[in-house]
């Protein structure tokens, strides 16, 4: 099999380097071009790149020369589209050891239409979950602990197949790009991988996980734990990435109408996309700061300048034009489901309701007129648009 390995990295080299001398180690007979995008990073790992290049035909490295970060969600289509040759591409991190036989096992499964996951075991830090293996062989290469990760893969390995999606995973690029690749409305990362994943399952793209090929994933060093404060940091997210954490969230609510959602083995569920206008009266700062990415369109009692304050505070921190979704409560309403909100009995059970309304509005089955709570409801039509958001 030939296969194209995409690695964003910035500030990352010494976890690169134990990635390349791993692939190199345990690819077998299959054809690796290892695609490196180097993010602006001052380590020296554009040097680095440039080294590899002279050495290793198959090497292939695109800087960014900086000096601000692009983000995984630009190099990851950078890498695919432009310098990945092979028909398969898999997105790799720079912190994965890739264990020997895993690319044969993305072979046997797969075939344009489908995605294969490589099975991740790593160390305790992020939450458990049965897609996964928890098993501490260290977060740091000069700890790795190879040869007794290399014993236990065999205890590891079975035949089963699961459907989830997530890193590192392999994919015909074909039906990649035939949905335009990720959103830069992400960039630069977070929530990139639920929204394309999101759209490749809209699209009909089935998802494979194998339990016969594994990586070892020392778990987002460098890209989203900091780990100069060894004895603290690396079981805490670093400040710049929970800021665009939640910069990401907000954006995916305002795209998909909800938060991400998954099964237990990560296969995305994906509920309706409804045209949704809230109605509020009484608003204040705070609520229109809540309420704003839950629906296409928000009315509010607010003032020009209260209006104009919000806006330019969060379009920063957005390509979503907020001037055509924030609007005055005398503006003609025309979305196709209307909800009507009273900023002086809004409390905590309403706000649950909104996050629920896609499911609860699937669930009324009818159009008409409901109270929840405090909230009235009047469903107008009830069109479904989340295929409408499957290609860029």
């Amino acid at each position: 099999m030939k296969i194209s390995l995409i690695q964003p990295s910035r500030n990352n080299l010494k976890y690169l380097k134990w990635s390349y001398d791993s692939i190199r180690k345990n690819q077998g007979n299959h054809e690796v071009e290892i695609c490196v995008a180097d993010d602006a990073s001052t380590d020296g790992t554009w040097d680095w790149c440039l080294e590899m290049m002279d050495k290793d035909p198959l090497f292939k490295a695109h800087r960014n020369q900086g000096p601000k970060r692009l983000g995984h969600t630009i190099l990851y289509d950078t890498l695919v589209n432009d310098v990945a040759t092979n028909d398969i591409a898999m997105i790799y991190h720079a912190d994965m050891y890739l264990c020997p036989d895993a690319l044969t096992s993305i072979e046997k499964h797969i075939k344009p239409g489908i995605i294969v996951s490589l099975t991740r075991i790593e160390p305790p830090l992020h939450p458990d979950g049965p897609e996964k293996i928890l098993w501490n062989g260290g977060v740091e290469p000069e700890e790795f602990l190879e040869e007794s990760l290399l014993k236990e893969i065999p205890k590891f390995s079975n035949k089963k197949i699961t459907e989830g999606i997530f890193a590192p995973w392999a994919f015909y690029r074909k039906d990649f790009q035939e949905i335009g690749g990720h959103d830069p409305l992400y960039a630069p990362q977070s929530k990139e991988d639920s929204d394309i994943f999101n759209r490749f399952q809209l699209n009909g793209i089935k998802f494979k996980q194998t339990w016969e090929g594994f990586v070892y994933h020392m778990t987002c060093r460098g890209s989203r734990r900091n780990t100069k404060d060894k004895a603290v940091s690396i079981y805490q997210d670093s400040p710049e990435w929970l800021e665009q954490n939640m910069r990401s969230t907000r954006n995916f609510i305002r795209k998909w109408g909800h938060f991400v959602k998954h099964d237990e083995f990560m296969k995305p569920i994906v509920p309706p996309k409804y045209n949704i206008g809230l109605i509020v009266n009484n608003c204040n700062e705070s609520l229109l700061h809540a309420l704003e990415p839950w629906c296409d369109i928000i009315y509010t009692d607010s003032n020009d300048k209260e209006r104009k304050k919000y806006i330019a505070n969060e379009q920063v921190d957005t390509i979503i034009d907020l001037k055509q979704r924030v609007l005055p409560f005398a503006n003609e309403k025309n979305c196709e489901i209307l909800v009507d909100i009273d900023g002086k009995t809004f409390n905590q059970e309403d706000y649950k309701i909104i996050i629920q309304l896609p499911e609860i509005i699937k669930d009324s089955g009818s159009t008409g007129q409901f109270e929840l709570n405090n909230i009235k409801v009047h469903i107008i039509q009830m069109n479904e648009y989340q295929n409408d958001l499957i290609k860029l």
